[in-house]
């Protein structure tokens, strides 16, 4: 894993862990971040495979976990890079909220062209991206505490407007279009959410590992002073990234509004906690600095998979968050305790 001030290659910018000496294959693969996910996405797939008697290997079950999974994860994306920055965005939830009501308020109470409405949201979402940013860097505040302030602020702002101007929460709005179809378009039971996903995760994966963006990425996250002197602008870093977090919560809050045909100010809190548990289950540590997006395509797999999978089996969806939080117990605990046993493993220069 690079996690470097300058290019890669360059003696600065090899892992600390690798200069303790030539790890074998096993060793490097232990200590990839997305290890533990990946062993974990094949046993949860194989074990609900097996209780729900194959059902979760039907094309519509398939569809249906893919489908929960690409949501979660537009957003797990940018979540998953500012985490290895070494930020939280819990404005996630309300933002894809303001989204989805903006599509409701805009194109179906007011009655005005879609694109307008797409516009407005996107633009709001760009705003709130960059004001949390700043307040972070220019305040010293935890993201943590300045985004779950936004959070709250967005969704009561969410919540009067809808209520304002439209009497209700929930707003009915009927889209047609290309830009409708972008958005609401399906595959026999497969959505386009999941083109979506896999084209963020794509781009995402691309900048992290072949970018010098990426690299400030993962230096701002592993020692931000230390690239702060270094050259590597870390505030611009993260500012850029929580616009592409608020961006990502409302193209979801967007979807939704167009696909269901509901504008909703509530919808969304669930992505608040979901979004970085699934990061977490995925390898990045919470600290910064480690992380890779196969990792969190994983972990928000993982998620899909086991939602799924409680509903074919039958068995009380009640435990769906209990299953969730074992993950993420397990999967850490996993994690760092291969990293920590590779590391040991390596013999120093």
């Amino acid at each position: 894993m690079v996690t470097s001030l300058g290019e890669p290659g360059d003696s600065a910018s090899v892992d600390p862990e690798q200069r303790l000496g030539n790890p074998s294959v096993i060793s490097r693969l232990v200590r990839a971040p997305e290890f533990g996910a990946a062993a974990a996405a094949i046993l949860i797939y194989g074990f609900f495979s097996i209780t729900s008697s194959g059902r979760l290997l039907t094309l519509d079950a398939t569809a249906g976990w893919l489908d929960t999974a690409a949501y979660l994860g537009i957003i797990a994306v940018p979540v998953g890079m500012l985490m290895i920055a070494g930020e939280f965005d819990l404005s996630i939830g309300s933002m894809v909220g303001a989204g989805s009501i903006s599509v409701g308020v805009i194109a179906g109470a007011l009655n005005q062209p879609l694109p307008l409405a797409v516009g407005f949201a996107f633009l709001f979402a760009i705003a709130i991206g960059v004001c949390n940013g700043l307040l972070v860097t220019r305040t010293g505040l935890p993201s943590f505490i300045v985004t779950l302030g936004t959070n709250l602020v967005v969704a009561a702002l969410a919540l009067t407007l809808s209520r304002q101007l439209a009497n209700t929460t929930t707003i009915t709005v009927y889209t047609s279009g290309l830009l409708s179809q972008l958005f609401s378009s399906q595959w026999k039971s497969f959505g386009i959410s999941i083109l979506w996903w896999v084209l963020i995760l794509v781009i995402a994966a691309w900048v992290l590992r072949y970018t010098r963006f990426g690299n400030w990425i993962l230096a701002t996250g592993g020692d931000a002073e230390r690239a702060r002197r270094a050259g590597v602008m870390t505030s611009r870093v993260k500012i850029i990234l929580f616009v592409c977090t608020a961006l990502a919560a409302t193209l979801v809050g967007v979807s939704q509004a167009v696909q269901y045909n509901t504008g909703d100010a509530v919808g969304g809190q669930g992505y608040v906690f979901q979004a970085p548990i699934v990061v977490v289950i995925g390898g990045v540590l919470l600290t910064g600095g480690y992380g890779t997006m196969l990792g969190v395509a994983l972990g928000t797999a993982i998620y899909g998979v086991a939602d799924a999978g409680l509903f074919y089996t039958g068995w009380n969806t009640d435990w769906a968050q209990g299953v969730t939080g074992s993950l993420l117990i397990l999967t850490v605990l996993t994690n760092n305790t291969l990293r920590r046993l590779a590391v040991s493993a390596l013999k120093p220069e």
